[in-house]
């Protein structure tokens, strides 16, 4: 192997780990400041149970996500120090901008929300979870500019001296149509994320709580955390399907290899082109051997235009023009394959609407049992709870994979409508100083310490999540304890 294919391991490798947390962080925050905003509204302590419950969660996700998001960044000087050099100017200004405005908001607000509980003001503590939820959202969206100006570059030029790329409009970037459609689709998505996380682990303490003998918990207070989190599911399933039509129309006119490549379609066919349900054979780039087993006549020229009928163009077509237009031969004189990963892109577009299918399930499940009042106990609600846990995390960790793995072999897709003459291939873009050992050791590393990390995850949410939610909660706000002695001196103390 080449420093080339073991860079692109470690870099997807660190970030399909990295993303794992992203979504909960993103989607729960929101949630915990819900559940609070009941508690600060009705001063029934219920909401304050699954406020403390389901935030001492959010912050172990937290703490896991800011571990292993710092090594990213660090990538881009070191194994693609050549694609920073190229783009850097314009894509580090996103990212700067997410580290100011957005990153530390976010842990200054949530340090004060961990330790405010008793110095501040309830209505005040209570903005400080809103502004990390806020924080979580904005800083998702600067991620999502400078990845987006990857997939479709904007706001920006080549100077031919430096043959380095130089910003001339941060606006343009940050409101790439590009980004505009991946941020609703992401937030959504970590909403579904969120919604199924709350709802599989308080539907499984609501039945268990109810089958041994404690309704009054089981409705009162984990019933009110399955509804919410039931409610938001519904949501943003709702988001997700309209962003994602969005997000099609968008790809078929950006990156029609993309598209192709999503559907393993490789000859161009005549009318309109069917969406695959089940494909089988070799995906190698020549499609010989794949059959299509089911399908849906026209969906995908549907999911492209609006319109069954619009042919798509094949992936042979596409790697024809790619190669009149960017060229046919590297520098090295190969052949430069500007097909993706069939196998991949093929089925890692399926899987992320697959494993979405079961938090469809879970949510129809449950709010069709808790109808008009009633708690259930039926064992097999809490399993499918638990079941379901995972599965959007699944379902968001393929949803990436599809999008970086489908722009390949590009680091910097080309604007196909040549705003810019702004591209790159990935090729071009790794280190051209360290060696294939040096590399390889550091994604041994990161490997196994990401590895590690994520089991210490898993660990503290399962030990937490079976202790349930506290069956002793107090207000320990200043205005409800006002005789209370305070020493300003005293140290701050960790509320959980």
């Amino acid at each position: 192997m080449e420093s080339l294919d073991i860079a692109r391991w470690q870099f997807g490798i660190t970030t399909v780990y990295h993303f794992f947390y992203v979504p909960l962080t993103i989607g729960l925050a929101p949630l915990v400041a819900i559940m609070q905003t009941q508690w600060v509204r009705t001063g029934d302590e219920r909401w304050l149970k699954l406020t403390k419950f389901f935030g001492k969660l959010l912050l172990i996700n937290f703490a896991i996500g800011v571990v292993t998001g710092i090594v990213q960044e660090f990538q881009f000087g070191m194994n693609w120090s050549e694609y920073s050099r190229f783009v850097g100017d314009v894509f580090g200004a996103p990212l700067a901008m997410e580290a100011l405005a957005a990153f530390f908001v976010e842990s200054t607000f949530l340090g004060l929300w961990i330790f405010g509980w008793d110095r501040l003001n309830k209505k005040v503590h209570l903005a400080t979870i809103w502004l990390v939820a806020g924080a979580t959202t904005l800083s998702a969206y600067f991620i999502l500019a400078a990845n987006s100006f990857m997939q479709h570059p904007v706001g920006a030029r080549l100077n031919p001296e430096t043959g380095r790329a130089e910003m001339e409009s941060i606006w343009e970037v940050l409101t790439n149509s590009t980004v505009l459609a991946a941020f609703p689709h992401t937030i959504t998505a970590a909403w579904l994320t969120a919604g199924t996380f709350v709802a599989g682990i308080a539907g499984w303490w609501m039945v268990r709580e109810k089958r041994r003998g404690r309704p009054e918990v089981a409705e009162g207070v984990y019933r009110k955390g399955f509804r919410l989190g039931l409610w938001t599911m519904v949501i943003a399933g709702i988001g997700l399907a309209v962003s994602g039509d969005f997000q099609a129309k968008l790809m078929f006119e950006q990156q029609p290899m993309k598209m192709a490549a999503a559907e393993a379609i490789c000859e161009t066919p005549e009318g309109g082109t069917p969406f695959s349900i089940l494909s089988i054979g070799d995906f190698s780039n020549d499609c010989e051997n794949v059959n299509h087993i089911l399908e849906i006549p026209g969906l995908t020229s549907f999911l492209a235009s609006g319109d069954f009928n619009t042919q798509l163009l094949g992936i042979n077509d596409l790697q024809a023009q790619y190669a009149e237009k960017y060229g046919e031969f590297d520098a090295n004189g190969e052949v430069i394959n500007y097909v993706p990963n069939l196998t991949i892109t093929y089925w890692s577009f399926r899987l992320m609407i697959g494993w979405a299918a079961f938090s469809a399930a879970l949510a129809a499940a449950g709010l069709w049992l808790t109808r008009k009042g009633r708690t259930p106990d039926n064992k097999w609600l809490g399993t499918l709870g638990l079941v379901a846990i995972p599965t959007p995390f699944l379902a968001s960790s393929f949803g990436w994979i599809f999008t970086e793995m489908g722009r390949q072999p590009w680091v910097v897709v080309p604007n196909p409508n040549g705003i810019t003459d702004i591209h790159m291939l990935t090729a071009d873009g790794v280190t051209t100083v360290q060696g294939v050992g040096v590399v390889a050791a550091s994604l041994a590393i990161f490997t196994l310490v990401y590895t590690f990390l994520t089991v210490i995850w898993a660990r503290l949410i399962w030990r937490y999540m079976v202790q349930g939610a506290p069956e002793i909660v107090h207000d320990d706000s200043p205005e409800a304890n006002p005789g209370r002695d305070s020493d300003p001196d005293a140290p701050l103390s960790f509320a959980y």
